[in-house]
This record gives C-alpha cells, sequence and structure tokens, in this order.
C-alpha cells in the first residue's frame, strides 16, 4: 500500500497489543519457503488500541527478535490498523489511469472524517470500463501519526520501513496466495487480535467491505482474570486451553463463552451491515485467523451462529515451513498478517 521504495526481499512484521511476529521468506525454484520466523511477547499497555506507547520497549523487541532469529534483511513491511484507518469502496467519475489520483484527491475529501492534509492515502481501481460513466476504487486512508508512530520505532530499532500496509489487506494476501480462490468465492476474513479485530469480506481477489472492530482476545484475559482472580500469563495461558492446576477446566468455560458472544454480536453487525448495502452478494464460508482464534469454543460458536464453514486460516498452506514447525504449531493463525506482508516481497504474486 504505502511504499517506501522499490520492492525487495522485506520482512513481514505484525505489531501487535500482545506480540510482534515477524517473517521472512525465500523463493527457491519457484517455491516459496520460510527463511526466519519468530515471535517476541510485549508486556501489557505498550501497544494500546494498536497504538504504539512505549516505543522504546517496541524497538528493543524488534531487535532482539531479529538477533535471536537471525533475520537477514533490514527492510521491513509492516501493517496499521484501527480508528486512524480508512476503507471504503466509492465510486467516482470514469477518467483514465494516471487522471485518478488528482480527482481522487477530490472525491476523497467526503469520505475521509479526517483534515486531509494529515493523511496519506491510495487506492486501487475495481471496475474500469471506458464506456461506462462511473468507476469503482477502493479507497485507502490513513493518518500520518500513525504511520509516524510505526516507521519512527522501525528506524529506532535500526529496521528500514519499506512498505506500510493494512492488515485487513495483508491478511487477504495470505489468504489468495495460500487458498487461490475462484473469482465468484466470497468469503469473510477475521483477524482477532487482542485488542482489534480486522473484518474483510472478499469476492475473489477483491474487497467488498473492510471494518476494524475494537473487540478482541484481551476481553477473554480481563474476564478471566477478574472473575476467577488470575494473574495476567495465567489467565493467558487459561484462554488459549492450558490447563491451570488450581483451575477446574469447566470453571472457565461460561467465562469464555460470555465473550465469545460479545465477539460474535460485533461480527453479527458488520454482517447485517454489509448485505445490507451489497445486494445480492452471499458469505459463503469464514477464515479466521489471528492470535486468538485458537480461544477454545470460538470457531464452534461461529459455525453455530452463522450456519456457514468456519477454518483457522493456515497462512502456511503452500509455504515450506523449511524447520518452523514447532512455532507454526502453536498457533499458526496469529502468523497470518506477518505471511501476508512478507508476501509483498515477490512483485508476481
Amino acid at each position: 500500500m504505502f511504499g517506501f521504495g522499490s520492492s525487495k526481499s522485506v520482512v513481514g512484521l505484525d505489531i501487535g497489543s500482545s506480540s510482534i511476529k515477524a517473517v521472512e521468506l525465500k523463493k527457491i525454484k519457484g517455491e516459496i519457503q520460510v527463511a526466519h520466523l519468530g515471535v517476541e511477547r510485549l508486556g501489557s499497555d505498550i501497544v494500546v488500541d494498536s497504538m504504539i506507547v512505549d516505543s522504546g520497549s517496541v524497538s528493543s523487541a524488534i531487535s532482539k527478535l531479529f538477533s535471536d532469529r537471525k533475520f537477514s534483511s533490514r527492510l521491513v513491511a509492516t501493517a496499521v490498523s484501527g480508528h486512524s484507518v480508512i476503507v471504503k469502496k466509492i465510486s467516482m467519475q470514469t477518467v483514465p489511469e494516471n487522471e485518478v489520483p488528482d480527482l481522487l484527491q477530490t472525491e476523497a475529501a467526503q469520505y475521509i472524517p479526517f483534515d486531509m492534509n494529515d493523511v496519506n492515502i491510495d487506492y486501487q481501481v475495481l471496475t474500469e470500463d471506458p464506456n461506462e460513466p462511473q468507476m469503482d476504487v477502493l479507497l485507502a486512508a490513513v493518518k500520518k501519526d500513525k504511520i509516524l508512530n510505526y516507521t519512527n520505532v522501525l528506524s529506532l530499532a535500526g529496521k528500514i520501513p519499506e512498505v506500510v500496509d493494512i492488515d485487513a489487506f495483508a491478511l487477504q494476501n495470505c489468504y489468495e496466495y495460500n487458498y487461490e480462490p475462484s473469482p465468484t468465492s466470497t468469503v469473510a476474513l477475521l483477524n482477532l487480535g487482542a485488542s482489534v479485530m480486522n473484518i474483510n469480506i472478499v469476492k475473489g481477489s477483491t474487497p467488498l467491505f473492510t471494518r476494524d472492530v475494537s473487540v478482541g482476545g484481551n476481553q477473554y484475559t480481563d474476564s478471566l482474570q477478574k472473575e476467577i482472580d488470575l494473574s495476567f500469563d495465567d489467565a493467558e495461558a487459561l484462554k488459549m486451553g492450558e490447563s491451570l492446576g488450581k483451575v477446574s477446566p469447566d470453571a472457565k468455560l461460561p467465562i469464555l463463552k460470555q465473550v465469545t458472544e460479545i465477539i460474535v454480536l460485533e461480527i453479527q453487525k458488520t454482517f447485517d451491515f454489509f448485505r445490507a448495502t451489497a445486494a445480492g452478494q452471499h458469505i459463503e464460508k469464514i477464515y479466521l485467523a489471528g492470535g486468538s482464534s485458537a480461544v477454545p469454543g470460538l470457531t464452534e460458536a461461529l459455525r453455530q451462529e452463522f450456519s456457514m464453514p468456519v477454518e483457522i486460516l493456515n497462512p502456511f498452506q503452500r509455504i515450506q515451513p523449511n524447520g518452523a514447525g514447532d512455532l507454526i504449531g502453536q498457533n499458526a493463525g496469529q502468523l497470518a498478517v506477518a505471511v501476508g506482508l512478507a508476501l509483498r516481497s515477490f512483485e508476481s504474486l
């Protein structure tokens, strides 16, 4: 999306509220393989609502991750999400490709609730027929201070920001490469992080509707801490299915279910709004990714609520893990955005 240089081999770096995920890929004889991969946990209140609050801690974590896992490239592709990010499909007058940027500057102002001088914008033309008076364009806008919040931390860690993408599009990139969807297949891609859930409804390779919701895995952790009187680390472990000797396995189930119902309700609202604005479009399947995608009971709750197939997205379905199997096996879904970012290295994708 928002590029800063030429296309080269880059490390996909997903800076989340609870951890940093990094993936570097390589292509050998036409096959994409993992070159380096790692996850570094972050303490609470270091990244809050997708804003980096403690730059020093994040830059130190990035440096440690790159050193420990021996990443070879200093070039980084990262992604942003949240309230400072606007993604909207708009219709505008059909003009030649070279005239789109100028016209978009004028058109975009009515869709972006920020001063145009305070945002960076990018776009993708979705439908273009010179014989039609209107064309569909996907508009993406991010506040400049949001981008600086991330790129300054990368520079502090000695890395070079090559691309700033949007979480929902990085996830879509991962999905497209690994699943090779048919042009008529409409699916919902859900990235459930610690504090934000990205929802991207996609038909083939065309995004139809994108929304970020301020709910996530931290709500499970917070509820377990309060209801069972646990430490943050114990609550995190219990949330992800680990057993704690002092807590009976049944004690967590009603707490997890209560938070799951909140998350499902937000997804339901988004799907309802999508159906109301996209006549005739029908979601066929849900793919779930993100660090909280493996919370016990969530997948089944989604299947029951929406009466459709729900699958944990596998970011390595067409990518060879190359010895990173243990880390991938722990929770592959949390690496989906980082993989989608790392795939930006390959121009042919």
